[in-house]
This record gives structure tokens, sequence and C-alpha cells, in this order.
């Protein structure tokens, strides 16, 4: 049985593991332990950062993700943002992000919460075909950016 909740300080050292498995997954792309965990950890210490959710299954954390929030004037209310999901790759494919998925819609919904979003790596078929069985869609917006490094 998968419970999900939202993450407690003591599943930082669980969510900064899956967060490094994560980076080089998708881009071969190896993140320093001391500044991940400080980001981390920045966001259990200030909820305005956003707020970090997990699947547990018998006591072990085997998803999580991190939903951050963008102030919508349009709408007057916030968009939530789905960042760094991760799922263990033992557990893909068991609809884990799914029931992460709906739970948090859930929360959403009763928060008066606009919407949900996500952006994924480009070549992550797998994942965005996932997306789009929940419902989502890609056609309304292109995103670009700009980050150091």
């Amino acid at each position: 049985m998968i419970t999900i909740r939202k993450a407690i300080t003591k599943d930082a050292g669980v969510i900064i593991d899956f967060q490094q498995k994560m980076a080089w997954e998708t881009e071969q792309m190896t993140l320093e332990t001391d500044i991940i965990t400080k980001g981390v950890n920045a966001v259990f210490g200030n909820a305005f950062l956003g707020q970090y959710w997990v699947a547990e299954e018998e006591g072990n954390v085997v998803a999580s993700l991190l939903i951050t929030c963008e102030w919508s004037d349009w709408r007057n209310t916030n968009v939530w943002w789905f960042q760094s999901v991760y799922v263990l790759p033992a557990c893909r494919r068991r609809g884990i992000f799914r029931s992460m998925y709906l739970h948090i819609k859930h929360e959403a919904d009763k928060q008066g919460v606009a919407g949900l979003r996500l952006y994924v790596e480009t070549n992550n078929a797998r994942a965005q075909k996932t997306y789009e069985a929940l419902g989502m869609h890609s056609e309304h917006y292109k995103m670009y950016e700009w980050l150091k490094g």
C-alpha cells in the first residue's frame, strides 16, 4: 500500500539522494552534495520556497517531488509546479506518481489553486507519456530558460 504525505525534515537525506540520482539519470549531471543538501534543507526551513511530498511503501520512501508556487495575477491565485519528481526505478510503472499527482491535485482543488504545471527534460519520452495519460498537455506554452552554469 502506498501512502502519500508531506515530507518532514527527517526525509531530507532520501530526497537529497533521489535528486542526485535523478540528475545523473536524466542529464548525466553530478550535483554537489553540499549545494543540494543546503537546497533541500532550505525548503524545510522556509515553506515559502515550496513543499516536498513523498510516497511511502512499507515504511520506506519510494518517491518524492517538490511543489513550488507561481503567482498568477490573471487568476488571482497560485499555480503549483511539480519539480524534482523521482520514483525509485524498481517502483516505476506501478502508479506511484499517478497517486501522488491525484493526491496533490485534490489538495490544490481544496486550496483554490488555479492549476498544476511541470516541465520535463525534452528527451524523457516515458515521463511525457505519463503526464499526458494524466490529462496534462504541452500545447499551450513553450518554456525558455537561462540558468547559470
